[in-house]
């Protein structure tokens, strides 16, 4: 059950990266809504994951994935760039995370 929640939580914040880049472009009740919704449920949902986990694995779980997505999307919605060096940190992200996983 916590791995759901750490895993719904970095999907949620997705949404809310979403949200937010969208409200800074325009600024409608919908993107407020995606980018204060992702957000809260994002953050309530890795309080919920606690009373499974250890608060270092689900933090660091839900930071990098969450990071990891939200680059991801971005590159492929909004059109960041997808440099070698972008690309070779993100992996480097997804790796140290799955490392700090491996020896908890």
């Amino acid at each position: 059950m916590g791995w759901l929640c750490v895993l719904t939580a970095a999907f949620c914040e997705v949404a809310g990266v979403v949200g937010l880049n969208r409200f800074t472009e325009r600024k409608t009740l919908r993107n407020a809504l995606w980018f204060i919704g992702g957000f809260a449920a994002s953050f309530g949902l890795l309080y919920a994951s606690f009373q499974y986990l250890q608060l270092s694995v689900a933090y660091t779980v839900w930071i990098g994935l969450g990071t990891s997505l939200a680059v991801i999307v971005n590159m492929l919605l909004f059109g960041e760039s997808r440099s070698p060096l972008r690309l070779f940190s993100l992996a480097l992200i997804i790796v140290g995370v799955t490392g700090l996983k491996a020896v908890s």
